[in-house]
């Protein structure tokens, strides 16, 4: 499906679909939380592929490879090499919304085992069991 939209005289044609999954590791240009400049950086993506394919939005979680302290909700990547992940990785409980036009590339795909255990901390940070 396509969509088409017409702006200042011109007509774009934008897809409603996405190339990307959940659970797949990708390459973002995230903006700073002091908004004071912007680095490339990986993230998870959580969101649902239907979430995905309906909007221009994915929900991910950041990604860091800065290990010496774990906050919670923040998981160490046992599968990191695997998943695309230059060093060893933590999955952290930042979760932000992006627009999927700001996906760069894909990196790789987490690891089952890894997507449940930091399914389990989001569950418990955002107490979404309770």
């Amino acid at each position: 499906m396509t969509l088409c939209y017409l702006s200042y005289g011109i007509t774009s044609k934008m897809p409603l679909t996405t190339n990307y999954r959940r659970g797949e590791i990708v390459l973002v240009k995230l903006v700073f939380a002091s908004e004071t400049g912007s680095k490339r950086r990986p993230v998870l993506l959580l969101s649902s592929d239907e979430y995905m394919e309906g909007r221009q939005e994915a929900i991910v979680s950041a990604i860091t490879s800065n290990s010496r302290r774990l906050l919670p909700g923040d998981y160490m990547m046992n599968d990191w090499e695997e998943a695309g992940l230059i060093f060893p990785s933590v999955n952290t409980g930042i979760v932000r919304t992006i627009k999927q036009n700001m996906i760069e590339r894909k990196m790789g795909v987490v690891s089952q085992r890894d997507l449940i255990e930091i399914e389990s901390n989001l569950n418990q940070i955002l107490e979404l069991n309770s």
